[in-house]
């Protein structure tokens, strides 16, 4: 069954560079080029180029899926759908505060660790440290889309997750009130094409979208060796998308989520447009000591369009290898403060 044909209850109420340790997939940043352009050299980067595997992880296919899971079902209403948490805009009532992953893979992040509820019951006492007057909103940044080493039978060097496995973690974040974000590293396909793939997932009312422009590659790059380049008109061109089926659903605000690591990652952000149906943030990436994450925040908020909201993330494991992880005031001093804060 359709997703939209089922009823629906009411929801509207740094610079070191790591190696980091990934099982069968690569997610994060890679080495080999700063991650901004800040002064002094001192702007933190991704971790080496990793060996990758041809395999994907379990829970994903090569492929579409061959008997589609429809979301988990809700109850009828008449109300309008709003927010997880009530409402239907997310700013400024709320700050978003998630962790990423992949289950398969703990290296991958914070939510491929352990048992989903735990994590999210972690996250939300993390959360509480953020709420500086504002709303908290678990995020569930799902990576659903995942570079691969070897091209597959597409030639596309990207594995989807399969329906049963966005699911099931939709169903989590249900049970906790919290929003579902899908990931998409692209490989060789496009970030364009990989979202409409997801259309009867973003049509629910408590699911959006990260894009990981790093691993959007084209031509003959090859992930691990060379960063990918998403341009800002392709970023607007997805959340026109997204408005448009905000519009026509009557959904409540989508999160919208672009992660940079370096400035080249994303060029001519100044072609995102306002979009009264989705907030876009700019989620500022890399691994580092404190001071150089700083660096990179400020470089990278720098020339920031006023149709763009910030975001920062941490590395768990990463971060703290390089120097101790930042804490919730010093992530909520930064300027601009974050609207979204990742771990991962």
């Amino acid at each position: 069954m359709h997703p939209t044909d089922r009823p629906r209850r009411s929801l509207r109420a740094a610079g070191v560079p790591f190696l980091a340790t990934l099982c069968l997939l690569l997610a994060g940043c890679m080495a080999g080029e700063p991650a901004a352009d800040g002064a002094n050299g001192q702007a933190s980067q991704g971790p080496e180029p990793t060996t990758l595997s041809s395999a994907p992880a379990v829970g994903v296919s090569p492929g579409a899926s061959a008997a589609p899971t429809a979301p988990p079902s809700r109850s009828p209403s008449p109300e309008p759908l709003q927010l997880p948490r009530g409402g239907t805009d997310l700013f400024p009532e709320y700050r978003l505060v998630g962790f990423s992953g992949h289950p398969t893979a703990a290296g991958m992040g914070r939510l491929g660790i352990g048992d989903i509820d735990e994590r999210v019951d972690e996250m939300e006492l993390l959360g509480e440290q953020y709420a500086d007057g504002r709303k908290v909103m678990p995020v569930l940044e799902l990576i659903t889309v995942v570079v691969q080493a070897s091209p597959g039978a597409d030639g596309l060097y990207r594995a989807p997750a399969s329906d049963e496995f966005i699911a099931a973690y939709l169903e989590a974040a249900r049970r906790h009130d919290a929003l579902l974000l899908l990931n998409i590293q692209p490989g060789r396909s496009t970030m364009t094409e990989e979202v409409k793939l997801l259309e009867k997932w973003l049509l629910e009312p408590d699911v959006g979208l990260a894009l990981d422009p790093e691993w959007d590659i084209t031509g003959n790059q090859l992930p691990g060796q060379t960063y990918g380049q998403t341009a800002g008109e392709e970023i607007n061109g997805i959340a026109s998308y997204l408005d448009d089926l905000v519009t026509e659903h009557d959904l409540p605000q989508k999160a919208m989520v672009f992660h940079q690591v370096a400035s080249s990652v994303v060029t001519n952000e100044a072609a995102v447009e306002e979009h009264e149906g989705v907030e876009v943030i700019k989620s500022v990436d890399g691994i580092g000591a404190p001071g150089a994450k700083i660096e990179t925040y400020n470089t990278l908020m720098r020339q920031l369009p006023a149709t763009v909201n910030p975001g920062f993330k941490l590395f768990f494991e990463e971060d703290t290898a390089l120097g101790p992880l930042m804490l919730p005031p010093e992530v909520l001093a930064l300027e601009p403060a974050p609207d979204y804060v990742l771990y991962e």
